[in-house]
């Protein structure tokens, strides 16, 4: 993964012992008894939030609430809500194909629950795997926080003069995120040859196929049918449907930019030799904002993101087992004096506002 022609972009070596120490305890505290019953109860919530998301549809369609504009509003919110839990809850840990050792089991249970969202799982997957988990809140290698135009999420980005406001207007922006990824991100993403670390793009057209006949199916199950079926007028379809991408937006935004971007995590910079200051495991504490991570009401909503520090140490593990060895990670970096960075999830929320504030200015 390189930043120029000549330069690699290194993590520096563990020399003190915090990995394999760290590996080992939690390899030793974990049985094969308590991995299957995370991993039962991983099905577990994947068929809970399978069937809340199924049943807000079906509710939809069926329309037992007469022409309440009202319900249909409330309705809609609850589909974008149910979709995102599932994608937190289910589509990412398939994503790390944690459900089974069956690959294309795991490949089927991302997609599905993924595309449903309206947002391509095999773009996602690609930023997601080959540069963010690689290179976390490192510029030019991690796509998450490639330079933004609008908002200053890296101390190392280049500030415009209106984003000294970016802590005001960002919640705005915030709130259409979802509106911008399904109709637009997707098909930048898709045309863009460099990314982060990812050079050279050069996706084949097929991928341009099935993005569109994606996008076509979202648009007829959750506004096109609708429509079609229910005595509500286009608008109010709309304006529902613009709520529920508000909604889910927010859940998503809020969940997600607490775990990296807040006054306590870091945006490490490699030197001239191309090498970070941190080795990978101390790196990941430092770039990751845990907010509840032993809380279950937490890691049955959140799916894990709350427990981020966990989950960039051992991503192949299922977030349903966070609980049991975040314990661990934070008595191993008190013993070897390494940062762990935790919040309330409003703590957090603050926290970020503050770091956009700052860096804003």
């Amino acid at each position: 993964l390189q930043m120029t022609k000549s330069t690699q972009i290194l993590f520096k070596k563990d020399n003190d012992g915090f990995t394999k120490e760290l590996n080992s305890t939690v390899k030793s505290n974990l049985s094969k008894g308590e991995l299957k019953r995370a991993v039962f109860l991983l099905w577990i919530k994947l068929f809970f939030y399978l069937l809340f998301f199924f049943v807000s549809i079906y509710v939809l369609y069926i329309n037992p609430y007469g022409d309440s504009f009202l319900y249909l509003l409330l309705n809609y919110t609850l589909i974008g809500t149910s979709g995102v839990l599932l994608a937190f809850n289910s589509a990412h840990d398939a994503c790390h194909q944690t459900f089974s050792k069956k690959k294309w089991l795991n490949d089927f249970i991302f997609f599905f629950t993924f595309n449903m969202q309206g947002t391509s799982a095999r773009l996602w997957r690609i930023r997601h795997l080959a540069s963010h988990h690689l290179f976390s809140n490192v510029d030019g290698c991690d796509a998450d926080v490639d330079d933004n135009p609008l908002i200053r999420f890296s101390p190392n980005h280049k500030k415009k003069k209106f984003m000294k406001y970016q802590h005001l207007y960002s919640p705005f922006l915030y709130s259409l995120y979802f509106i911008v990824w399904i109709f637009a991100k997707d098909f930048v993403y898709l045309s863009k040859k460099n990314l982060a670390n990812l050079k050279n793009q050069n996706y084949p057209f097929w991928y341009t196929i099935e993005l569109v006949l994606l996008k076509l199916f979202y648009v007829a199950y959750i506004i096109i049918i609708p429509y079609l079926i229910l005595e509500f007028s286009f608008s109010q379809i709309l304006v529902s449907y613009l709520l529920m991408m508000v909604v889910a937006s927010n859940i998503f935004i809020y969940t997600l930019v607490t775990t990296h971007f807040t006054e306590e995590t870091e945006f490490p910079t490699p030197n001239n030799n191309g090498e970070l200051p941190y080795h990978f495991a101390e790196h990941q504490l430092k770039v990751s904002m845990d907010y509840h991570p032993t809380n279950l009401i937490a890691s049955f909503l959140f799916g894990g993101f709350n427990s981020h520090a966990a989950h960039h140490l051992f991503p192949t593990l299922p977030h349903t087992i966070y609980p049991k060895i975040t314990p661990i990670i934070v008595e191993k970096a008190k013993k070897y004096n390494y940062t762990y960075n935790v919040l309330s999830l409003l703590g957090a929320i603050k926290s970020h506002f503050k770091y956009l504030k700052k860096h804003g200015k």
